[in-house]
């Protein structure tokens, strides 16, 4: 049997988050996903649609957290609802204005990548990196 040891893993500090940040940060990520991100991953709906297929991309607030999100319509006639959304991209704000960077896995879990970053480095790497995808 393995024995098991224990850890001090302290908390991160959870940061109130200012209007002004809340309002720089979304006009930059609405940007990136207007300019790139939608014209990229949005395409017309299928002739003849049996899967689920997505309608739009966007953001919002949560706390002192920042998502990008994905909603998809389900045109089957067994689908539980007509549309669903999910989140693909969490940005942490962090004090002295960091960010943490995470994506959510295949799992349902979010698995945190590059932690005290800027705002631009961490929308770069939205922009380029392969785990957001919506």
């Amino acid at each position: 049997m393995a024995k098991k040891t224990w850890v001090y893993a302290p908390k991160k500090a959870k940061v109130k988050v200012t209007d002004e940040v809340k309002e720089r940060v979304k006009k930059k990520a609405d940007k990136l996903i207007e300019s790139v991100i939608k014209p990229k991953h949005l395409k017309p709906p299928p002739k003849n649609p049996e899967f689920n297929y997505i309608v739009d991309i966007y953001s919002k607030w949560y706390r002192h957290y920042f998502y990008f999100c994905t909603k998809y319509h389900c045109p089957g006639k067994n689908a539980i609802s007509p549309s669903f959304d999910t989140k693909f991209a969490r940005l942490e704000y962090l004090p002295n204005g960091r960010y943490a960077l995470a994506y959510m896995r295949h799992t349902g879990q979010w698995f945190e990548i590059n932690n005290d970053i800027s705002l631009e480095t961490a929308l770069r790497q939205i922009q380029d990196g392969p785990h957001f995808i919506p």
